[in-house]
């Protein structure tokens, strides 16, 4: 408990324990600026006893939002940004902003912009085809985080997170599934992970040693074809080598193919067909369990794959998924990794870091069931939890 509970250094950053808030997105930026509710959202976790909370997900540039209410990074969202970071430090918390471009994830009918991906692939989402990036465009787009991070820091933030998972842009580009260019971006993954490590190196070089820098990395996409462990732990070590990062946070999965491989649970299709109209609440009914699979909970379910990135990587490691309490939180430290993040046992009780705190025996409620992931749309929320409140 004494080393979960201790203060920990995060590159410039002194956090007061070693927990973090994962992000999660909220949908509570109504005009793609920061709102009291988002700032609520982020205190009730700082008041909760977490060391940092993370802001997702924060759009580098107007295209790179994965529909047209979500924030994007610009000088109109520094005031809003100010409040947020004012909220989250009065209690006591840092504040970390997750910086990305949603590449393919994105919908282009919402936004009314074209979703830019690796390879022209169909766009389920809009109901097109997406746009292979131009070099103008990954040049544009590795400017865009390293202004993105400027702004977290004009904000008064304490750190970024690089999202480089879930297919999004950099992490469609890691994909040899989705990577299909034959140019200095593409093929081997030297140039496939190119654009990731031009996008650290920007944010680095914007912000120095103001901020804590991370990044989100997938180890596996979980599809075939996609990015795989072995690949991974090379762009980790070429991401560490390259010496942009603070600390590394290891994900999975693919917000465009394969969700649940993340998530892990009960997969709320019923749920996800009533947040969509007709025909795509149809369609949602007819082909989410195709989409939405099914993989078993444990706790602590990325362990395995993590181990062999904590052998190979002298980079501060933050461990996520199924963290649900101080047992789980101990066997993370006991295996090396420096930090955990929590996500969705933070959806169902904001303040269980402080309740672990004052008993050790105290474990989340959750019961992975997943139903918080449809609420995306609406404001994200455990609605098992607001059910009893």
């Amino acid at each position: 408990m004494n080393e979960v509970f201790a203060p920990a250094r995060l590159g410039p950053l002194r956090l007061r324990n070693r927990i973090i808030k994962a992000a999660t997105f909220e949908g509570r930026t109504p005009q793609a600026l920061v709102s009291d509710a988002l700032i609520d959202f982020h205190r009730a976790f700082a008041e909760g006893g977490v060391a940092m909370t993370t802001v997702a997900y924060c759009a580098v540039s107007p295209e790179g939002r994965t529909e047209r209410r979500q924030l994007w990074m610009r000088p109109e969202a520094i005031p809003g940004l100010r409040r947020l970071a004012d909220a989250v430090h009065g209690a006591g918390a840092a504040v970390s902003a997750q910086l990305g471009h949603a590449g393919p994830v994105a919908n282009p009918a919402s936004t009314r912009l074209p979703a830019l991906a690796p390879s022209r692939r169909p766009n389920l989402l809009g109901m097109s085809m997406t746009r292979a990036a131009t070099r103008e465009d990954l040049e544009r787009i590795v400017r865009a985080h390293g202004d993105a991070a400027r702004v977290a820091a004009e904000s008064g933030f304490d750190a970024v997170e690089i999202h480089l998972g879930h297919n999004y842009l950099a992490s469609a580009f890691l994909s040899p599934r989705l990577n299909r260019r034959d140019d200095a971006y593409g093929g081997e993954l030297s140039k496939r992970a190119r654009l990731a490590r031009e996008i650290c190196r920007a944010v680095r070089e914007a912000v120095g040693g103001r901020l804590a820098i991370l990044a989100k990395l997938n180890m596996d996409d979980g599809v075939r074809g996609g990015l795989r462990p072995e690949e991974s732990l090379q762009v980790a070590a070429w991401l560490e080598a390259d010496g942009s990062l603070d600390a590394l946070e290891l994900t999975a999965g693919s917000s465009l193919l394969n969700p649940m491989y993340l998530f892990r649970g009960d997969a709320p299709v019923k749920e996800f067909a009533a947040a969509f109209r007709p025909p795509q609440r149809w369609g949602v009914r007819a082909m989410g369990g195709r989409f939405l699979r099914t993989y078993p909970y444990e706790d602590l379910y990325l362990l395995d794959q993590a181990r062999a990135f904590r052998r190979a990587l002298h980079l501060p490691l933050v461990l996520l998924g199924g963290v649900t309490g101080l047992e789980t939180m101990n066997r993370a430290m006991a295996e090396g990794f420096d930090f955990v993040a929590m996500g969705r046992s933070l959806l169902k009780e904001p303040g269980l870091i402080d309740r672990i705190r004052q008993d050790p025996g105290v474990t989340s409620t959750c019961i992975h069931c997943n139903r918080c992931m449809p609420t995306i749309y609406r404001g994200t929320h455990c609605p098992i939890a607001q059910a009893g409140s």
